[in-house]
């Protein structure tokens, strides 16, 4: 399957979508978020108020997502998805992680896309174990591939120990 994992910058990835790990005002933050917002310049910000005023006027909820221009960056389009605070999510916390990377795998297929590009969603300052993300985010993507086998999911991680504890989480079930 087209599943590609590597350490480096997500908005210098040359894919047709990057995938942000956005809060629900999707109007920038910290981490991911913040730094596709600085690389992208202020045509993601215009695009995203517009997005809240027509569409998401609450905010982008838990685990959607929703697909804006790139600006400056070498990616089509950025796809902004939220994923859920561990320690506030319940029971619910795997689900909706699982929707926010299905949700924008979804939206990338929507737009035509052939690549996408990941972040770790939910595991830095939401605090979600990286262990236990990163089986959820394998196993979607691994699924929703199956349906899907024009696009390949590029992982990138923005450091060697995240990229390692990925892959060591996921070694037990990537070979189906």
């Amino acid at each position: 399957m087209p599943i590609e994992i590597k350490t480096g910058d997500i908005t210098k990835e040359r894919v047709c979508a990057i995938v942000n790990a956005a809060n629900s005002s999707c109007m920038g933050g910290g981490g991911v978020d913040g730094a596709i917002h600085r690389a992208g310049g202020p045509t993601i910000l215009k695009a995203c108020k517009e997005v809240r005023r027509t569409k998401y006027p609450d905010g982008l909820p838990t685990g959607e997502a929703v697909a804006t221009t790139a600006g400056d960056l070498p990616a089509k389009y950025v796809i902004h998805t939220v994923g859920p605070v561990w320690g506030r999510c319940g029971d619910r916390c795997d689900e909706l992680l699982a929707n926010a990377y299905r949700n924008s795998l979804k939206e990338a297929v929507k737009l035509g896309c052939e690549s996408v590009a990941f972040p770790a969603i939910s595991t830095g300052i939401y605090g979600f174990p990286a262990e236990r993300a990163a089986k959820i985010a394998y196993r979607t993507v691994r699924e929703f591939l199956r349906e899907h086998s024009g696009l390949t999911v590029v992982f990138v991680f923005h450091s060697e120990s995240s990229r390692r504890i990925f892959e060591s989480s996921i070694a037990p079930i990537s070979n189906p």
